[in-house]
């Protein structure tokens, strides 16, 4: 079968690919104007054979290609920087080798991370928006899911800039940690919607607020405020304080006291002290011999009292001002939390003012993030709040509150389940509804985890949805898996920080935009067929294995071409036709999953 007429052969001559799928991929990404976005990014480098701003554009395909290592891109078995197919399809004349490309990404600046964050923000709205009005329009919840992964290094590196030892992959490695949000997206399963690079001794419980800025940045989304619940909490701020301020007065009294009264036993000591003395100066020179109930004991007597008691009353006061102490910190603790929940309600208020689209929304936490503080602010902040406590004590604590006659459900073949409803635990100001875990395994003691909720829905009444229904939280720890195995993310391709950031928000986009540009190609060539499609191709198949064989490109013109994959393909004689008579829209969502389907 020919490719194309003849007299089109002749004008427009084949050009053979080895990573035919990113041919597709970069004529996407011109239609949504991400390759002009990145044009317009900072780097402080002056512009040689190649811009810095076309090497950090093949950094973004060498992550699509699955590139293990940076040098790959120029010593693999098929170098990415000479297929010029790829670099046409992609607005660029070539590639750079992989050392321009690394030290370009080694002189970027905070600046440029900030505007590659941007960049990505902007291109990634449009299809955020429309997953979530889908969303709600079916579910009427949005569904969102973070979580903290390590990047671990070798621990005896010391080129990577900001490394730190820290808690990743179950033991202590070094390197960084990433913090991630998904939202659940109706047509492509799951999408990024944040990721921000730290040091490895982050840990999970001091990234909620940050996480929640970032979603509500990107989406430009949010439920309305609890103002009421944190109304309440700040009246009861205010009554803690006053008792922290009263304990710390009858501390400050107490050590006045005491002070008094060791500076009146230490007169009366001194007092003692001279009289000993002249005593036994008078006894010493008259010869006199000290007898049991002589004036000299009777003094001698009096002197021992003294000094036990300004022992005594030294080591009270000292008690005394390290209770006071503790008392003043927590009176300060106490007036800067009472300070930023004022403040807080302040910013809410203007924040219900401010929303007129509110939406409903639900955040899932693994055990990591689930402290106290972290709920309570979700729960302020308008979420619903599916999590696990992070502490085994407050599991035992309430596995004791259980009476005999408790009722267990089971939840899975191995697992059941207790439930309380609006249970109220000292660790957080808010009642939560609580369900004790117990997992059931062959030859070992049972274990248990407790399960927290805060929200709307009574999942006390089917603890068994409410089991599933965290577990498919598991789909960020795919997405996780998917980081590391299809794009590379195990391998840190570059040193500096602003690499690695760049690099953390390219992963995230490459994974997003598979997605995306799958459905484009569906919907540009809806005849088009993978081989073995009833068993949905997925994004590990396309990374991994289309975006890695060969093909012939033939273009027509400057925006149309024809893609067909060649017989030692996978894909033999499939044919892609990219041509400027169909317009890009947003993929409609209802969707064939033979096409492409999201893994």
């Amino acid at each position: 079968m020919s490719l194309l007429p003849d007299s089109t052969e002749k004008q427009s001559p084949l050009t053979r690919t080895v990573h035919a799928m990113l041919i597709p991929w970069g004529v996407f990404a011109q239609e949504i104007g991400l390759i002009k976005a990145l044009e317009k990014v900072p780097i402080p480098q002056r512009c040689g054979t190649h811009s810095p701003q076309s090497k950090v554009l093949e950094f973004l395909v060498a992550i699509l290609s699955g590139c293990q290592y940076l040098q790959d891109i120029s010593r693999s078995a098929h170098p990415l920087d000479q297929d010029q197919a790829v670099a046409r399809a992609w607005g660029q004349d070539s590639w750079a080798d992989y050392s321009g490309v690394s030290r370009t990404l080694n002189v970027c600046t905070a600046e440029t991370v900030d505007a590659v964050r941007t960049a990505v923000v902007e291109i990634s709205r449009p299809f955020i928006k429309q997953e979530i009005d889908l969303s709600l329009q079916q579910e009427g919840v949005v569904i969102y899911d973070g979580d903290l992964t390590g990047r671990p290094v070798s621990k005896g590196s010391t080129t990577f800039e900001g490394a730190a030892f820290g808690w990743m992959d179950d033991g202590i490695r070094f390197g960084y940690q990433a913090a991630l949000v998904s939202v659940c997206s109706p047509t492509y399963g799951r999408l990024w919607l944040s990721v921000a690079p730290h040091p490895g001794n982050t840990i999970s419980s001091q990234q909620v607020e940050a996480m929640i800025g970032a979603v509500e940045a990107n989406t430009g989304l949010r439920p309305l405020r609890r103002d009421d619940l944190l109304t309440e909490r700040i009246k009861c701020q205010r009554t803690t304080l006053q008792n922290a301020q009263q304990r710390c007065a009858n501390g400050q009294e107490r050590c006045q006291t005491l002070l008094a009264k060791l500076e009146t036993t230490t007169v009366e000591l001194i007092r003692g002290q001279a009289q000993l003395t002249e005593l036994e100066n008078k006894y010493r020179s008259q010869g006199r011999d000290e007898k049991p109930y002589s004036r000299l004991a009777q003094i001698r007597e009096k002197v021992g009292v003294y000094e036990r008691r300004l022992n005594r009353q030294c080591s009270q006061l000292v008690r005394a001002r390290q209770t006071l102490l503790r008392q003043q910190a927590r009176v300060q603790e106490s007036e800067r939390t009472l300070s930023t929940l004022e403040t807080r309600h302040a910013c809410f208020l203007e924040d219900n003012r401010d929303n007129h689209s509110p939406i409903r929304a639900i955040f899932r936490l693994d055990a990591g993030f689930g402290i106290g503080e972290n709920i309570a602010l979700l729960i302020e902040m308008g979420y619903e709040v599916y999590t696990k406590a992070l502490h085994h004590a407050l599991t035992q604590a309430v596995r004791t509150l259980l009476t005999p006659q408790a009722v267990w459900k089971t939840v899975a073949p191995q697992a059941d389940m207790a439930v309380r409803t609006a249970l109220r635990l000292d660790f957080c100001p808010y009642p939560l509804n609580v369900g004790v875990g117990r997992f059931h395994y062959p030859d070992q003691e049972d274990t248990y985890t407790l399960f927290l909720h805060y929200g709307q829905t009574p999942v006390t009444k089917k603890p068994a949805e409410w089991f599933t229904f965290y577990n498919r939280r598991q789909t960020i720890e795919a997405g996780i898996k998917e980081g590391k195995s299809v794009f590379q993310m195990h391998h840190l391709k570059v040193r500096s920080q602003a690499g690695l950031a760049i690099q953390e928000q390219f992963a995230a986009l490459a994974a997003n935009l598979v997605r995306w540009a799958a459905h484009w190609l569906h919907e540009r060539c809806p005849t088009a067929q993978f081989p073995g499609a009833q068993a949905q191709v997925s994004v590990k198949h396309l990374v991994r294995v289309a975006a890695n064989t060969s093909a012939l490109v033939s273009w027509q013109s400057e925006n149309s071409l024809l893609l067909r994959f060649d017989e030692l393909s996978l894909f033999a004689g499939l044919e892609l036709h990219l041509g400027q008579d169909i317009v890009w829209q947003l993929p409609l969502p209802l969707f064939s999953s033979d096409y492409f389907a999201p893994s």
